[in-house]
């Protein structure tokens, strides 16, 4: 039978105005225990900015749709925010109930960030801990159009044929970035796996492209991060 636990934790929290959009955030603590008295536990942590009003209702359906499938890794369309972050956990107790005697722990975490131009930022961070030696960290940047609620792709910004070359732009900023900051742990990285890869955020200071644990190298790297400041790209973009 399914369980239904009350959201002890869950809020609502109402932001103010920013460049048109007005947002709130959702907030959901959960520490249940896989027995009673049981160090074995159940963590979740939600904590997700969504859109209340925007440019026009379909913008704000756009934009909300994106965050909450990319959040809560949906395959079906969401509904409300309340309604699917309840169906992720109702659904995440009932898989560690039945399948897990140790600790698992779930943080979610989405943000808007930094706006520029037209555009705006969403930050969204997902770690995992399913036992074993570590968990993972993920770390995914979502670039809207705030006027029309769409994602924006390396191909709204760039001209054909500009993979190869940026790709060489980015490795050169990694081995720079970790010859000062950790030089221990250049040569651990696959430069062939970086590139233009889709993760990417805009600003005033050029566009910041992100890798994920594993994608580029072992987890002791974590998350590598690399930035292009406009001028160097601007050969390549439209």
């Amino acid at each position: 039978m399914k369980k239904i636990f009350p959201l002890l934790a869950a809020a609502l929290l109402a932001l103010q105005a920013c460049d048109g959009l007005q947002t709130a955030r959702y907030e959901d603590d959960l520490a249940l225990p896989r027995e009673e008295e049981s160090a074995d536990t159940l963590l979740l942590s939600i904590d997700l900015e969504y859109v209340t009003k925007g440019p026009s209702e379909e913008a704000v359906e756009q934009m909300n749709s994106v965050i909450l499938t990319q959040a809560f890794d949906l395959e079906d369309g969401p509904g409300t925010v309340e309604e699917t972050a309840v169906r992720y956990r109702e659904n995440l107790i009932d898989e560690y109930l039945t399948e897990s005697r140790f600790t698992w722990e779930d943080r979610i975490s989405g943000l808007f960030t930094e706006k520029y131009k037209g555009w705006r930022n969403y930050l969204l961070t997902y770690y995992s801990f399913r036992g074993g030696a570590h968990g993972i960290q993920t770390l995914s940047q979502i670039v809207f159009d705030t006027k029309t609620g769409a994602v924006l792709g390396e191909g709204d910004f760039f001209s054909e044929g500009y993979q190869e070359p940026v790709a060489q732009l980015l490795r050169k900023a990694v081995r720079e970035t970790m010859t000062a900051e950790a030089p221990e742990l250049l040569e651990l990285v696959q430069m062939d796996a970086i590139g233009p890869n889709g993760n990417f955020s805009v600003g005033k200071d050029g566009m910041e492209w992100v890798f994920q644990p594993y994608e580029a190298g072992p987890y002791a790297l974590g998350i590598i991060s690399a930035t292009l400041d406009w001028e160097s790209l601007k050969p390549y973009l439209k």
